[in-house]
């Protein structure tokens, strides 16, 4: 650790200059194109250009939360290259300081960062993200068509045939939805019948309903009491388990009560799983894109241009994204256990990172 006060408040506060100007460059670029993405979305409404301002408001900082580890390893490149290039790393030397040092006071930093953004940017960022959704949704031509899961129960919503229909269902077991109640209206929203069922075989879009017993508005109509009955849905067990495609929305503060609420509705939990456990890996993340940082710059021996650096750095980040991509994927295919598909790119960054430093701390 460097022992000077001096020098420590001068690298952190250099440091959190460089990730403040990097956060701001990549916040102003994503509310650029989500901008333009929204512009292009809402171009057949006559909403002018107040709404799409306002969902890329809205959208940006999610866009920046989940850019952040990227944001850190060109801020780590730009800081350590600034003074090394100023021949500042040269006076910090001088001074009896060594490189390892000189890395550990910004990952020390990004562990902070990481924490901060986790437990306090996280909930907003989530809440923003849903406000985001909410709003476009309201837009969205398929709007008659809605699925929630809730612990009440499992809610559908939608439309077939010119009649409204509302499906309510205990939990989800296997590919059966349990304890089914389908309410059906006409296209004036009057209640037409309802249809209790044990269950319901939702493999497809034609469900099929056992035990069966149909109760008909109309009180001179008798109850109907059938072994087997067929509805036709535009949700299957595919779409049904997918209620949760954007996991943005969910606070970090509320995964688990989630995964407990999935755990009881019957769905699975690894991407809920998997979302957990990056987000209590995303400050040691950071730190591995510090020190990774700290090997390109200090470590190796460039004498070309600053530009090397930039090409270095996105390289390595699109190698990053993809290879959290691919583990990812491991994990949800089942490849992979969760926590080792989250953890494993972690480690592997580190593992290279801290032979790197070794090397660069010997020169």
């Amino acid at each position: 650790m460097i022992k000077s006060f001096i020098i420590n408040k001068y690298l952190s506060k250099e440091f959190l200059k460089v990730v403040i100007n990097m956060s701001l460059a990549f916040l102003c670029l994503g509310f650029i194109l989500t901008l333009f993405e929204e512009i292009n979305f809402f171009k057949d409404y006559d909403v002018g250009i107040k709404i799409p301002l306002v969902l890329s408001m809205l959208f940006v900082a999610s866009l920046l939360y989940n850019m952040f580890p990227f944001v850190i390893l060109l801020s780590g490149i730009w800081f350590f290259l600034k003074i090394k290039k100023t021949d500042e790393i040269i006076a910090i030397k001088i001074s009896g300081i060594s490189n390892f040092s000189v890395i550990i006071l910004p990952s020390i930093v990004s562990i902070i960062l990481g924490i901060f953004f986790v437990t306090s940017v996280n909930p907003i960022t989530s809440f923003m993200v849903k406000k985001y959704e909410a709003t476009k949704g309201s837009f969205d031509i398929e709007k008659d068509y809605l699925a929630a899961l809730t612990v009440n129960g499992i809610w559908i919503k939608e439309k077939n045939f010119g009649k409204n229909f509302i499906i309510k269902a205990q939990n989800l077991e296997n590919e059966n939805l349990l304890d089914v109640i389908i309410y059906e209206f006409d296209n004036e929203n009057n209640f037409v019948k309802r249809i209790d069922a044990a269950y319901a075989d939702i493999s497809s879009l034609s469900w099929i309903l056992k035990d069966v017993k149909i109760i008909y508005s109309n009180k001179e109509s008798e109850e109907e009491n059938i072994e087997n009955y067929t509805y036709r849905s535009m949700y299957d067990i595919k779409k049904i388990t997918s209620l949760y495609s954007n996991l943005d929305t969910i606070s970090f503060w509320n995964m688990k009560n989630e995964i407990q609420l999935l755990n009881d509705r019957g769905y699975s939990t690894r991407e809920m799983r998997s979302k957990l456990q990056k987000s209590l890996a995303f400050p040691f993340f950071l730190l591995s894109m510090i020190l990774l940082s700290g090997v390109f710059t200090l470590g190796i021996r460039v004498k070309e241009s600053n530009w090397t650096y930039v090409f270095l750095a996105i390289i390595t980040s699109v190698l990053i994204f993809y290879f959290n991509e691919f583990s990812a994927a491991l994990g949800n295919t089942e490849k992979l256990p969760i926590e080792i598909s989250v953890w494993m790119p972690i480690v592997i960054i580190f593992i290279f990172s801290f032979v790197g430093i070794i090397h660069a701390n010997q020169k």
